[in-house]
């Protein structure tokens, strides 16, 4: 007869796990055995299920591997072993402990500005007893759910109502209840109703009270608005108070929107550039709140009045042009002068299109550069201030000079002996549009550093103390008075034996080595980083 060699038994397992359940047996092997397993009464379909559930075994077992298992995979499993002459079964209750299920039924039993009561039933214990509740809550300001603090602080398993405090007045509340045990935390409850807590006097004040600047006779106060769910009622608005500084008495008004941020007193009287004392406080429905710290906020100033003289442009290159003025005392001018702006447009073209560079205070003097070489450019300033601008100078002309020489040096050939490299080149000839060479400037670094070290030469050649331990990028490039031309292609002196020759077309692999015999010649240069 068929008999249980190991038969399954019951078992006790965390959700998650995986087991597996003996089915072992011993038969007459000439006749074919027939392993099934049910669970709850219904038959294990094994490439449905096959996700949790495995046969695995030979010809005598039929052991029924779990593979993580859930919480639904809870109850009675039934191993069915069939010959053609006999059969038998044996049976086991698998228990699946895991955390807890939802609480249900969360109510708000009582709300008020900063509180509010909240209770629920237990969902299940997944046969693990719940150790503790926390409650979440949501508004429409929130990011998600957020746990919130409690009475009692630590909500034990067998408590099921808390109340919540720390709440901000006149804010619509959602709440939820999650359980925990030892296992682990469960799922979230059902959200509660949403309910609004009550109003309650404004507590926050606006931030960054400033202000400054407007038109002429205006004071101009600027604060950041107090967020909706820190208003703690409806009809919120602000009292904007402010007084001459060093007065008693406030000025107050009220601005009825939750929403603004700036208030504009303009009177004819107001005298420019004044220092008021200024304060902001809020108010709802349930009365007035708090000022904000008091600050001093400048009356809006007036227009300068005098315009710039001494104006003078000198050009300096191609692109770039300076430009001077005298420095206007204030007591020349009604309106107070931040600083200055140069505007400056081409011949032909209208000063609407005019390009615009502001300096600061105490500046007399601007750099306009980008500008085109050999070019009529008309220029004038005017002194500016947080009420406008004030009139303008007179206009003045500059000429920008004649463009660099476009054309590169060429024809490079280095000569070395010693420690010393001697560069010649063919002199660069300017066009009739372009500035006369005055010169050239030789740009010389080691191959592995970035910092770059530049003589400046009159002449076609130029003689350079280079130690022969490090390889050498030069360029050569002629200046004018229309600034730096193009520059030559890079030349690479590479790390040699004592004498040396190559040029422009030379390579580091192709540089003809050779004993020369060189007549040093002698430069004025001067050097400089």
């Amino acid at each position: 007869p068929t008999r249980f060699i190991v038969a399954p038994t019951g078992m006790d397992v965390t959700a998650g796990e995986s087991i597996l359940l003996p089915c072992q047996v011993s038969h007459d092997h000439p006749l074919d055995i027939v392993f099934t397993w049910s669970f709850n009464g219904r038959l294990i379909d094994f490439e449905k299920d096959g996700d949790h559930f495995e046969r695995v075994g030979g010809d005598s077992a039929g052991d029924l591997m779990i593979r993580s298992i859930q919480l639904n995979h809870a109850g009675k499993y039934v191993c069915m072993v069939q010959t053609s002459v006999d059969k038998l079964s044996a049976a086991a209750d698998l228990i699946v402990r895991g955390p807890p299920g939802p609480p249900e039924a969360v109510t708000i039993d009582e709300i008020t500005d900063t509180t509010a009561q909240i209770s629920w039933r237990p969902g299940t214990d997944n046969h693990s007893p719940i150790t503790t509740y926390v409650i979440q809550a949501r508004t429409p300001f929130s990011v998600g759910w957020q746990a919130v603090n409690t009475v009692p602080d630590v909500i034990d398993g067998n408590t099921f109502t808390a109340t919540v405090v720390g709440l901000n007045p006149w804010v619509e509340y959602e709440f939820r209840v999650v359980a925990a045990s030892l296992i682990g935390i469960g799922e979230p409850s059902k959200p509660s109703e949403k309910r609004r807590t009550e109003e309650a006097l404004p507590e926050v004040t606006p931030a960054n009270v400033s202000g400054g600047g407007g038109t002429k006779s205006e004071l101009v106060i600027t604060w950041e608005t107090v967020p909706e769910e820190l208003q703690n009622g409806g009809g919120f608005g602000y009292v904007v108070a402010f007084r001459p500084l060093g007065t008693v008495s406030w000025m107050q008004t009220v601005v009825a929107s939750p929403d603004a941020s700036k208030y504009v007193f303009r009177n004819e009287s107001l005298p420019p550039f004044s220092p008021y004392e200024v304060k902001v406080g809020v108010y709802n429905n349930k009365g007035e709140g708090t000022f904000s710290s008091v600050t001093v906020v400048y009356s809006a100033d007036e227009e300068p009045t005098r315009a710039p003289s001494s104006i003078f442009a000198q050009s300096l290159s191609a692109s770039e042009v300076e430009v001077f003025w005298s420095l206007l005392p204030e007591t020349q001018s009604k309106g107070r002068i931040q600083g200055y702006e140069v505007r400056y447009w081409k011949h032909g073209d209208k000063e609407e299109q005019a390009g615009k560079m502001k300096t600061m205070t105490n500046q007399t003097f601007a750099k306009i550069t980008h500008l085109k070489g050999n070019t009529l450019y008309h220029m004038a300033v005017k002194p500016y201030n947080t009420a406008g601008m004030g009139p303008s100078s007179a206009i003045v002309n500059v000429t920008t000079k004649k463009p660099p020489p476009s054309q590169p040096p060429g024809n490079i050939i280095w000569n070395s002996s010693d420690s010393k490299v001697i560069l010649n080149w063919d002199q660069v000839k300017a066009q009739n549009n372009e500035s006369e060479v005055k010169g050239y400037k030789v740009f010389y670094r080691w191959n592995r550093q970035s910092s770059t070290s530049i003589i400046e030469t009159n002449k076609t050649s130029v003689e350079l103390s280079l130690p022969f331990d490090e390889d050498y990028i030069i360029e050569i490039k002629p200046f004018s008075d229309g600034g730096d031309g193009n520059s030559s292609e890079q030349i690479r002196i590479p790390k040699m034996s004592r004498y040396a020759r190559g040029s422009s077309a030379s390579t580091s692999n192709a540089c003809t080595l050779s004993a020369i015999s060189t007549i040093m010649i002698s430069l004025t240069a001067r050097s400089s980083l």
